[in-house]
């Protein structure tokens, strides 16, 4: 990507990130899976390339995150990295860390993040939880390796949950996730998503860091958003959460375009003369 005077803009970098805040740039960040939609998104300017365990639901069809594995995850980012690299390379690219790879222990939870950082490319890895995995984000981090936190809803942890419903309403969990929020900074984290909770929470714990924050379905003071980019094309329509706005309907311009291809073939109107050798 350049910019108006047709100069290359660098790659986004955790520094980078830090300094958009300063200057209250919003951080713009999506999901993708595949070498295609990398090269998409890095050539229309995205910040931000998240590689999400997402992928378990609408890659893989799974019907949460828990499934997928760290070489499955590390194929995809494979993939997106090389996507990137066939565009400008502006984009960060950061890689969720799945379910069961960090939660054991702190070294468990370095010796993954580091096969994910030597098998890849990739610019960082995201992390779900608080408190809990402070010490392996410090340890993580202590090495070289740069880590985003997640609070709010963490998907990875929806059968303690047991919904999808807004986390944080009430008063103990909001006090709660602005600590861990706190605690995420000092363990080094350079970002911070914040899923599914009240926007003036969100506003509050964007405020007291010095990182950023990259919200989903949590308002529009977050320094940053993010979606699954399934949900913003129109690709997932069984799924409806408020905060998904929906900037295509891929769904049925697919569907329409398959319709039309079958029924050129059963017609024998396609290849053409003028499509053949």
């Amino acid at each position: 990507m350049s910019n108006n005077s047709g100069k290359k803009l660098p790659h986004v970098t955790t520094r980078g990130l830090l300094e958009m805040k300063e200057r209250k740039e919003r951080v713009t960040m999506l999901t993708a899976y595949d070498y295609t939609t990398a090269r998409i998104l890095d050539r229309s300017g995205i910040d931000v390339i998240l590689v999400g365990d997402s992928a378990s639901n609408v890659f893989s069809g799974h019907n949460t995150t828990l499934p997928i594995t760290i070489e499955e995850m590390i194929y995809h980012t494979k993939a997106v990295v090389r996507g990137v690299q066939a565009e400008t390379s502006r984009a960060m690219v950061v890689i969720d860390m799945p379910f069961m790879s960090y939660q054991l222990s702190s070294e468990e939870a370095l010796r993954n993040a580091g096969k994910i950082m030597k098998d890849n490319e990739c610019d960082g890895v995201k992390m779900e939880g608080g408190k809990v995995i402070v010490d392996a984000v410090k340890r993580i981090t202590d090495v070289g390796i740069p880590v985003m936190g997640h609070l709010g809803l963490t998907p990875q942890s929806i059968y303690k949950f047991g919904s999808y419903k807004v986390r944080a309403q009430e008063k103990k969990e909001a006090e709660e996730l602005l600590r861990d929020a706190k605690l995420l900074e000092e363990a080094g984290a350079f970002a911070l998503v914040l899923e599914k909770i009240p926007a003036d929470l969100a506003a509050e714990v964007t405020r007291s860091l010095s990182i950023p924050t990259i919200g989903i379905g949590a308002g529009g003071a977050c320094d940053g958003q993010v979606l699954v980019i399934n949900d913003m094309l129109g690709l997932n329509t069984e799924f409806h959460p408020r905060f998904v706005r929906r900037y295509a309907d891929l769904d049925s311009i697919i569907h329409d375009a398959v319709v039309r291809y079958v029924d050129d073939v059963k017609k024998e109107e396609f290849p053409s003369e003028e499509e053949s050798y």
